[in-house]
């Protein structure tokens, strides 16, 4: 098993479909699930600050209606009761959304089990925040793919201006900026590198000269990549 952990927009989730491909593995996109959670509770109208909404939450949490569809051009698509929602859960505000979420301790512990059922024979490939130091303390190989959040704002930009979407760079900035503090210092599993991971920075690198300093990860553990 390897995990890839990190804060969004590092490249973590490109580099973890890619190695999955390569070793054909499963993938678990674990931060899909938060995401899933926080688009179930936007479409609701559901506050993290209401103790009401908040048992809403973990019980969507504890019965989403997941299923990953393998697709060659994306990885892999996510559908949520049969909707196809890979790009909705994509939006800046299910992210925030999916962040608030996440800091509550409930809702970790509703995905927790589910995560860890996704454990398959050849490998499993887990992407996220946490999986590392809480998911799957016993992972064979842990990364932590990181990025400053200057050049992970300047690719989100980028990624809303080739959709023909308006952006403001300094506001994207400042929204990496607080998520981040947020998802440090929250309680319930903060986001750190796990003591024996390996850390990644992908800033000034493009995705193959990530990948060749992860593949020579990889080969030191005997595993090879097609």
């Amino acid at each position: 098993m390897i995990t890839l952990d990190g804060p969004g927009g590092a490249g973590k989730g490109t580099l973890a479909s890619e190695l999955a491909r390569g070793l054909g593995w499963w993938l678990l996109d674990s931060g899909a699930l938060y995401r899933l959670v926080g688009l179930s509770a936007l479409r609701e109208g559901l506050d993290p600050d209401r103790a009401e909404d908040r048992e809403r939450a973990v019980a969507i949490a504890q019965a989403l209606p997941v299923h990953f569809v393998p697709d060659k051009g994306a990885g892999q698509r996510v559908e949520l009761a049969g909707e196809d929602v890979t790009d909705a859960i994509r939006a800046d505000a299910v992210s925030e959304a999916a962040s608030r979420w996440a800091a509550l301790p409930p809702i970790r512990e509703a995905l927790l089990s589910r995560q860890r059922d996704f454990v398959a024979l050849p490998g499993l490939i887990a992407d996220g925040r946490d999986m590392g130091t809480v998911i799957f303390p016993d992972a064979d190989l842990k990364l932590y793919i990181t990025a400053s959040a200057e050049e992970r704002a300047r690719r989100r930009y980028a990624q809303l201006s080739e959709k023909g979407v308006a952006a403001n760079l300094e506001w994207i900035y400042r929204e990496i900026v607080e998520r981040d503090e947020r998802d440090a210092s929250r309680d319930a599993a903060p986001l750190k590198p796990a003591v024996d991971a390996h850390v990644i920075d992908t800033t000034g690198d493009d995705v193959a000269a990530s990948l060749d300093k992860i593949h020579n990860l990889v080969a030191a553990k005997g595993w090879r990549i097609n």
